[in-house]
């Protein structure tokens, strides 16, 4: 077993909104991503999904609200709850979702990262 340095593999990729695959537990995948203006409108109808920020700050626009993450905080957003990841400047932040989790959930946009495309780094 090799220990992964998170900050290291950020460093690995520039896109924006494209997750990355970084481990595997228990039918989770661990994902990094960098976010920097606002995704799209989407839910996951099957899973929750867990976001920690690590650098920046990332805001979860929900229909009746929001709530924003500052590195070291967590958040999980239940399943079924529409959201929309907003980034103001660059952000990082790691997911932790069952690896049937579309990106964007049934929401098709150009920003939609297909489970055969996902890439582990």
């Amino acid at each position: 077993m090799n220990k992964i340095n998170i900050e290291q593999k950020f460093s690995l990729f520039t896109e924006k909104w494209t997750p990355k695959v970084i481990a595997q537990s228990n039918g989770q995948l661990v994902k990094i991503a960098k976010g920097q203006g606002e995704l799209i409108w989407h839910s996951h109808d099957n899973e929750d999904e867990l976001f920690i920020v690590f650098k920046g700050k990332l805001t979860l626009k929900f229909r009746d609200g929001s709530v924003s993450l500052n590195p070291g905080e967590l958040y999980v957003v239940p399943k079924g709850v529409e959201h929309c990841p907003v980034a103001d400047e660059e952000t990082h932040f790691l997911m932790v979702e069952p690896a049937s989790t579309a990106h964007t959930g049934s929401i098709k946009s150009k920003e939609t990262v297909e489970f055969s495309d996902q890439e582990w780094i």
